[in-house]
């Protein structure tokens, strides 16, 4: 079982507050998700070709060909907000005092 405080510091890492209780309740989910991958982790494999889905199916390829690209004005068009012919943004880094 995952201890209270990898709780606190998974919410912390997630930036989200987490009550005593919804700690409680998150570490017994987080411990049988756990126990789960670990159950998934020691079946033998061996042989098993990979697959990108559950059912067998062709996938649909389309050629890898160059393009014309959206314009810009049109790309722009449906923006929330643009700044000097591109899309605005908020900014996410802090600069600090460089």
């Amino acid at each position: 079982m995952i201890s209270r405080d990898e709780v606190r510091e998974l919410a912390q890492l997630a930036r989200i507050a987490l009550t005593d209780g919804e700690q409680d309740a998150l570490r017994g989910e987080l411990t049988a998700i756990l126990d789960h991958v670990a159950a998934l982790a020691a079946v033998d494999t061996t042989g098993v070709e990979p697959m990108t889905h559950a059912v067998p199916m062709t996938l649909r390829l389309r050629p890898d060909a160059v393009a014309p690209s959206l314009p810009q004005e049109v790309a722009l068009r449906g923006a929330p907000a643009v700044a000097d012919d591109h899309f605005a943004v908020p900014a996410i880094i802090d600069k600090g005092d460089r």
